[in-house]
């Protein structure tokens, strides 16, 4: 079969494709043959081995990266029961580990998976995946974000931003997002109900006190995030690299939670988002479509850091 091998971490031009074996299944897992496949930032920070994932996966070979499917189940795992032939699924499989996306077919446990809603495209599948499953699991596992709640959420139209605005306002919370003022429409579009322009306003300084942060940028945001906190909040941060000093300021505020999140893979959280995918509440914004020979060109998409919504690859 036809995939995309990393031959040795740092650019582009170590994508190489080239024909591997099809996977054989094992007897919980399901053969999928993909039709689309979401690119996500931790990709290119693997290919550029800038996460500490790239270790884990350095040992493998071929090393084919991506995690987020969605495709149509062709083969069936004796201890299978919940998918038949032909079914269309979708979900993140095997993260963190060897997920083996960037491929015609890949095999997945089958509890890593749920039947792809029948009202959404399997491009707008397969973006709904790690992004949107990341800030589901930031509301509902890491803190509890409550129907009472006002919650910032930082930038508010990425992958997962502008999932965690649909979902918050789902729940019922009032909704402080931040972005770029080219990006304000889109995100008040999704429902926010407050819009800060980081690059002109600190937002620190006008926010009214939160009950809950979901901190995507890193870095010093982090502190700042907690001054816009009220105390016994809750904060829930995505990118890794935080400090002790971090943790201390977060425990001189005497936060209710303070989280520094994985997303986990869970066929569980997977069927939760199809519900609100297949009622409509939640909606993904795929900003571009690449090909599958357009490998190359999603990862520059990613790299920019300016991406609104989702980067999906088509097969």
């Amino acid at each position: 079969m036809k995939a995309i091998v990393l031959k040795n971490f740092g650019g582009v031009e170590n994508l190489l494709y080239t024909e591997i074996e099809k996977p054989v299944i094992k007897a919980n897992e399901v053969l999928v043959k993909l039709k689309a496949i979401s690119i996500n930032p931790i990709d290119v920070k693997v290919r550029n081995r800038q996460a500490p994932l790239a270790e884990d996966l350095a040992k493998y070979s071929p090393l084919v990266l991506g995690w987020d499917i969605s495709g149509e189940v062709t083969e069936i795992g004796d201890e299978v029961t919940q998918f038949n032939m032909g079914d269309e699924v979708f979900g993140m499989i095997n993260f963190v580990g060897h997920g083996k996306a960037y491929a015609e077919y890949v095999a997945a446990p089958a509890e890593q998976l749920a039947l792809k809603p029948k009202n959404i495209s399997h491009v707008e599948a397969a973006a709904s995946t790690l992004a949107a499953l990341t800030a589901w699991q930031a509301f509902d596992s890491y803190g509890k974000l409550r129907p009472t709640d006002k919650v910032l959420i930082h930038a508010a139209s990425g992958g997962v931003g502008h999932f965690a605005v649909q979902i918050a306002k789902n729940i019922g919370a009032y909704v402080v997002a931040t972005s770029s003022a080219s990006n304000r429409d889109f995100v008040l579009g999704l429902g926010a109900d407050e819009f800060i322009d980081y690059r002109s306003v600190r937002f620190e300084d006008v926010v009214q006190p939160v009950d809950f942060v979901l901190e995507a940028i890193g870095g010093a945001n982090f502190q700042k995030s907690i001054q816009a906190l009220k105390p016994f909040g809750t904060i829930v941060a995505l990118p890794s690299g935080h400090t002790k000093e971090d943790e201390f300021k977060a425990q001189q505020k005497q936060l209710h939670a303070c989280y520094f999140m994985s997303v986990y893979f869970s066929g569980q959280d997977m069927r939760h988002i199809a519900s609100l995918l297949e009622k409509e509440v939640l909606k993904p914004h795929v900003s571009y479509v690449f090909g599958f020979d357009e490998m190359a060109k999603a990862h520059l998409q990613i790299e920019t850091g300016r991406t609104v919504g989702k980067i999906v690859v088509k097969l």
